[in-house]
């Protein structure tokens, strides 16, 4: 995740004892600089044109820009993207709680589309695993391989679902995907990948219906802009006018669907 801004050329950075200190790596300017409470990793790099800020997996802020740029001028980019910064942090923060696994008892629920559907354990029936009657109703011998049961039955819907979802926004925003693909993709909800083939975790069809569509609109998007540019959120507003409150529902509330 990142966020960027082309640079004015600056004077060269310099040590100072107030809040950053130098050091060299491969061949680049490297640099810490505390705004605040936030530390980053400064990287200074001829090849780049403009500043970005980027937050790691792990949390780690980093911040890049070309050699040019000053302490003041990344200071002051820095200031400007705070409330970017703090809500990536946020986002991070989730994505790394501890969430609790199923157990598969009965009465426990599982989502499906947004919804959630309590187990009923069964002493016999013709699958290990159904959805009928408004519930989850699981065998018992199927017990020991329930999670893998679950991820079967959520990856063969998801293929259906997200498949039609596709078609329904092919016309509209001018793509021919050579298909999709449901698999785990870790963090990861969806991806485009070589080929034109779309990519989808398992765990979206968990989601509730409008934001799972969102996920595919994103996806379709990234056929016409393969980056998350100006280009490329207007193509998905073009398509879904309200995407941004979409996105802002998946990144407060995505964690709710792991732990199974």
């Amino acid at each position: 995740m990142s966020s960027d801004r082309r640079a004015a050329p600056r004077s060269l950075l310099t040590p100072t004892a107030g809040g950053s200190h130098e050091l060299m790596r491969d061949g680049l300017k490297l640099q810490e600089l505390t705004v605040d409470e936030l530390r980053f990793n400064v990287r200074h790099s001829a090849r780049r044109k403009t500043m970005q800020i980027t937050v790691e997996r792990d949390g780690e802020l980093v911040l890049s820009a070309p050699p040019e740029v000053g302490e003041a001028a990344l200071r002051t980019f820095v200031l400007e993207k705070r409330f970017w910064i703090y809500t990536k942090l946020a986002e991070k923060d989730r994505l790394q709680r501890e969430v609790p696994r199923k157990t598969f008892v009965s009465g426990e629920g599982f989502l499906y589309l947004g919804r959630s559907y309590r187990l009923k354990r069964l002493d016999d029936q013709d699958v290990p695993l159904k959805l009928a009657a408004g519930r989850f109703c699981l065998r018992l011998d199927a017990l020991p391989a329930a999670r893998e049961h679950f991820i079967r039955w959520y990856g063969e819907r998801a293929r259906v679902w997200l498949s039609a979802r596709v078609a329904d926004y092919r016309s509209r925003m001018e793509v021919a995907p050579a298909g999709v693909k449901v698999q785990d993709l870790g963090f990861r909800w969806g991806s485009c990948g070589k080929g034109d083939w779309l990519y989808f975790h398992w765990k979206t069809i968990l989601l509730p219906a409008r934001i799972a569509e969102y996920v595919v609109v994103h996806e379709m998007a990234h056929l016409h802009e393969p980056h998350h540019t100006p280009a490329f959120w207007l193509r998905v507003e073009r398509a879904m006018p309200d995407y941004a409150q979409r996105r802002a529902w998946l990144a407060e509330h995505g964690i709710d669907v792991e732990g199974l």
